[in-house]
């Protein structure tokens, strides 16, 4: 539940732009009929999206040089901040999300009952079947990657329709200038305790939305941070966990040669057929060992300076 007296400033939609002169003009004006605002940051296009935006009523601001969809949203929140908003959605202006599905989107924040909002494809009533399966399986790793970190349980980290209420807008402060802003913002939320919830929406796999190598790219990038993310927060799971997993495969490798050894007792005995493996079954044993002393060590240290950060500044 949000705390504090509700903002009385517009509610705003906006979006990043950046070369969509084809589809800007219906996603502004259907936005439009459910918000006070548009909103568009022009990341250094070279067509006519930002000036079709600007004809049609929204407040475009722009970049000179593409910045990155991270940066586009630092643009957005501080001009949200600066109108005081009530609440912000965030969509995409390409048309791969609904502006008719910005009310859905908005009512848990105008209610009073979330300050973070996620329009999911992947609850009951969203698009996530009709998501191209090399797409759903990267969401699926990134999403269960950033949910070992925050706790959240979020079902879609990717989706980039969003909604937050001013109290999330004053709250939440991301660095990265890339798509890894969109985990970035869910562990503030976690940090700040801000409430986050998720909402059915019904996303277009139609829209063009560059080439398959540069979606698989950005998931690397945003799959990378996590997995950055979890070591420095959670560095036991994250070592202890692929160590145990060595461990294991090497022990079982190693048994499995004992074995063999057993099988031919007081017989001529191929040694390359034992110790082959047995140097294997070693080296990924003593692998995976180090991963989880490392994971002990790092976790050890993490837990000893957040008592200190606590005993000294008294912060969490």
């Amino acid at each position: 539940m949000m705390e504090g007296v509700r903002s009385s400033g517009p509610v705003i939609a906006a979006m990043p732009l950046y070369n969509e002169e084809e589809t800007i003009g219906t996603v502004v004006i259907q936005s439009l009929k459910h918000v006070d605002q548009v909103y568009c940051v022009d990341d250094g296009s070279y067509d006519s999206s930002a000036r079709i935006a600007a004809k049609l009523g929204a407040k475009v601001h722009y970049h000179r040089s593409n910045k990155g969809y991270g940066a586009a949203l630092k643009s957005i929140f501080k001009y949200a901040l600066e109108s005081n908003a009530e609440a912000l959605v965030i969509l995409d202006s390409d048309g791969q999300h609904n502006p008719n599905d910005i009310p859905v989107v908005l009512e848990p924040i105008l209610s009073g009952n979330a300050d973070f909002v996620i329009g999911s494809r992947f609850i009951e009533g969203g698009s996530g079947e009709e998501m191209p399966a090399y797409r759903k399986l990267g969401v699926k790793l990134i999403t269960a990657t950033s949910n070992l970190t925050t706790d959240l349980s979020v079902r879609d980290t990717q989706s980039g329709f969003r909604a937050f209420s001013n109290r999330a807008l004053k709250k939440i402060r991301f660095d990265q200038d890339g798509m890894e802003s969109t985990l970035e913002m869910l562990e503030q939320c976690k940090d700040m305790d801000l409430s986050v919830t998720e909402v059915p929406t019904v996303i277009r796999y139609d829209v063009p939305k560059g080439s398959r190598f540069t979606a698989m790219s950005h998931g690397f990038t945003v799959l990378s941070y996590a997995l950055i993310s979890l070591s420095q927060k959670k560095p036991f799971l994250a070592f202890g966990l692929p160590g145990a997993g060595l461990l294991t495969l090497g022990s079982a490798i190693g048994m499995r040669a004992l074995n063999r050894v057993n099988d031919f007792a007081g017989t001529s005995l191929n040694l390359d057929l034992t110790v082959g493996p047995g140097l294997t079954a070693a080296w990924l044993s003593m692998l995976g060992i180090s991963l989880i002393f490392t994971g002990l060590v790092l976790q050890g240290t993490r837990t000893i300076m957040k008592r200190l950060i606590v005993r000294n500044f008294g912060l969490e």
